[in-house]
């Protein structure tokens, strides 16, 4: 199954708080819970939570159901970076959230190739259309 960024962001947390405490790692360069404080994580994994809900049974949508999905949850992550004044989500977590939608997605049966390509869309332009992260 598609690991959630939030997943090794909050494994990132945890490793860092780890050196911290061991004092293996300088303070100054600590930034992991700063990148990612909880209410960042919280907000992300309720967009998540819904987005996943909506997965079973995507396989034998038609590709405007598909698409529906990808916006709603698309539209959502924009709120959460709205809400952190567009820093939520740097090219590194872009390209995470991408990559969990696109796997997702296969996971549950769309053939995101084929369904990007019976639009005009490469594979990576999934999101593009609505994704202001």
């Amino acid at each position: 199954m598609a690991e959630r960024p939030t997943t090794s962001w909050r494994h990132g947390i945890a490793e860092e708080a780890e050196e911290l405490a061991a004092g293996t790692l300088d303070p100054e360069c600590a930034c992991m819970a700063a990148l990612f404080p909880e209410v960042l994580l919280t907000a992300t994994d309720v967009v998540l939570d819904a987005f996943e809900g909506e997965l079973p049974g995507l396989g034998e949508a038609s590709d405007e159901q598909v698409f529906t999905v990808v916006e709603r949850v698309v539209l959502a992550l924009n709120a959460v970076d709205d809400a952190h004044n567009g820093n939520a989500f740097e090219t590194d977590e872009r390209e995470e959230l991408c990559d969990y939608i696109d796997e997702s997605l296969t996971e549950h049966g769309v053939d995101v190739v084929a369904l990007t390509a019976r639009h005009g869309l490469g594979r990576y332009q999934l999101t593009d259309k609505w994704r202001k992260w």
